[in-house]
């Protein structure tokens, strides 16, 4: 398993997690302020192309932490799996955007810059910042008066590799190489409109070293889900030989009754056989289906629980390494399979299949007269008629990624 990212509440404790987080935002807000970003003036220059320095501080910042993340990532240090990426809402994101850039020009600041000012008590930071604090106070107080559009153009976990339809080193290195004729661009326009020096020679050898570490990212690559299986595999194979994601149907039955929990069920079936039968609330997923419904899974509630089923386990329990092996936490396993809840839930409507007497793996051994899919009474057995002892297996894991994102 790769060693980032830290949990950090986990090898602290909350009081040394509140240190690190502490000097973190410190050392933010220094490299801001001695980046010149505390002054309103200073900010404000850019749109006058005049000084750029805003625009190749951020950007610098951003592709630094790009080509890290995705380096070490191809090296197998870092789980991207389990770094916040904030969900794409496409026209609020715009329309949001657009408020904020008019923003930025009337008052000179961003959100975080405006703070920096504030700190080493700017007027037109503490006013700024106020500002920014009464127009969150104003959104909270309004949004339900537009709270469609501001759900709408859902995208998801969207990332620009994804809405490109390219390799992640491709787009790494396409980033890198325009942002560095942008940054070209910016120093020409520096010294046409603000009159600036010519850059320094050091800088032409950190764009060097930047352009050589996004290659590194394209020639290595990043990692598929088999390896990320070959991370981990040696725990999660002595956890499946020793039956410990495995739960049994009454369990099952007891989580889905468990109203502090949601429960997940991926049914990775055949349609024909989800139709005839499958428990209630039961989502049809087909195995090849799963990696394009990886991002769906990471962003559900932390008290989510899944429950993988096929017919027997085979199947299931390949599905279940994928969904483990792309940072998927809680994920169980039915024991049994459908084969074993209706064994465990029999019912007169059920009876042993004929048409299949040497009960193959992964084959319904049970026959019914009519697709009833989760109409039937096995779907959602009662717990007061099956009142069955279980040993319980199902322990809820905190996600290892972040739960929000935001700006500094």
């Amino acid at each position: 398993m790769p060693p980032f990212p830290l949990h950090l509440v986990d090898e602290l404790g909350e009081t040394g997690s509140y240190i690190v987080y502490l000097l973190i935002g410190f050392a933010f807000g220094y490299a801001l302020e001695i980046a010149g970003f505390g002054n309103s003036k200073k900010l404000a220059a850019q749109f006058y192309f005049s000084d750029m320095t805003v625009f190749k501080v951020m950007f610098t910042a951003i592709l630094t932490a790009m080509v890290l993340i995705f380096l070490v990532t191809g090296l197998g240090l870092l789980d991207y799996n389990l770094i916040w990426v904030n969900p794409t809402y496409l026209w609020p994101g715009i329309v949001g955007g657009l408020v904020m850039g008019v923003g930025f020009i009337i008052g000179g600041f961003c959100p975080g810059t405006s703070l920096v000012a504030a700190a080493t008590f700017k007027l037109d930071g503490l006013f700024f910042a106020l500002g920014a604090f009464f127009g969150i106070f104003l959104f909270g107080e309004t949004v339900g008066w537009f709270e469609d559009f501001w759900y709408s153009s859902y995208e998801g976990r969207l990332t620009v590799p994804e809405f490109l339809g390219m390799s992640t080193g491709g787009v790494v290195l396409m980033i890198v190489v325009l942002a560095m004729l942008a940054f070209f661009g910016a120093e020409w326009a520096e010294r046409f409109f603000g009159g600036r020096p010519a850059t320094p020679k050091w800088r032409y050898s950190a764009a060097g070293v930047i352009v050589l570490a996004a290659v590194g990212v394209f020639v290595i690559g990043q990692p598929d889900t088999n390896d990320r299986w070959d991370w981990i595999s040696d725990e999660k194979e002595a956890q499946l030989a020793n039956r410990e994601v495995q739960i049994e149907p009454a369990e099952l039955l007891d989580l889905m009754h468990n109203h502090k929990l949601k429960v997940y069920m991926v049914d990775v079936r055949d349609e024909a056989d989800y139709n005839l039968f499958h428990i209630l609330d039961a989502k049809n997923i087909p195995p090849e289906a799963i990696p394009d419904r990886i991002d769906e899974f990471l962003e559900e509630p932390a008290n989510t629980v899944f429950v993988v089923m096929s017919n027997d386990e085979k199947t299931a329990t390949e599905v279940w390494k994928t969904m483990v092996a792309e940072s998927v936490v809680n994920v169980y396993i039915l024991e049994g399979g459908i084969n074993n809840w209706l064994t465990v839930f029999s019912d007169p409507e059920g009876t042993p299949c004929t048409v299949c007497p040497s009960h193959a793996d992964e084959q319904l051994h049970f026959s019914f007269d009519a697709a009833l899919g989760s109409r039937h009474p096995m779907a959602n057995p009662s717990q007061d008629v099956f009142q069955l002892e279980f040993t319980p297996k199902v322990k809820l894991q905190t996600k290892g990624g972040l739960s929000g994102g935001g700006c500094g």
